[in-house]
């Protein structure tokens, strides 16, 4: 009766965690698009500028800052470039959340920017959703994990008895 009750909660244990993936990877998407969008903003006068005096060429204005010799030009070349970068870091994890769910899987738990995740693991609220991605995640992780745990509890007790089978006595009569 044991055995039961412990297969069944890794089963919900695992269930749990499983539907938490969608939810997850959405809220890293959201988060990632939300830091791009904002980076988007804040590149636009620049890129005004840019567009202006050195057709669009963002690169151009960073150089033409640096070339002068006044600290606060170089200053704002600085304070371009890191915006740059900055704005290409989101831009390339936008990209890689674009394609289909196993990819975006795969990079939000393998690949993902380290500082964007753990922003969102510290903003994440544990959630249910009741979407069908999350249901195939939930059950598969749950079958998963209770499989795993079933065939290494069996495995241990194989090993320890040596590979035999204890005789069952019927001792109720």
């Amino acid at each position: 009766m044991f055995r039961s009750y412990l297969r069944l909660l890794l089963f919900t244990f695992g269930l749990l965690v499983g539907v938490q993936v969608p939810g997850l990877i959405d809220a890293y998407s959201q988060r990632v698009e939300a830091h791009l969008l904002e980076s988007r903003e804040g590149l636009k006068g620049f890129e005004a500028t840019a567009q202006r005096f050195f057709k669009g060429d963002l690169q151009a204005l960073v150089r033409h800052y640096r070339s002068s010799d006044d600290p606060v030009f170089n200053s704002d070349a600085n304070s371009i470039e890191s915006l740059l970068i900055r704005n290409q870091l989101f831009e390339r994890e936008w990209q890689a959340l674009q394609g289909p769910w196993l990819t975006r899987t795969w990079h939000v738990l393998a690949n993902a920017d380290s500082q964007l995740r753990e922003e969102t693991l510290k903003g994440y609220s544990y959630q249910i959703l009741l979407k069908p991605e999350a249901l195939a995640w939930g059950l598969s992780c749950a079958l998963l994990l209770a499989t795993l745990v079933e065939s290494l509890l069996v495995l241990l007790g194989w090993v320890v008895l040596g590979g035999r089978r204890k005789a069952v006595t019927e001792s109720w009569r």
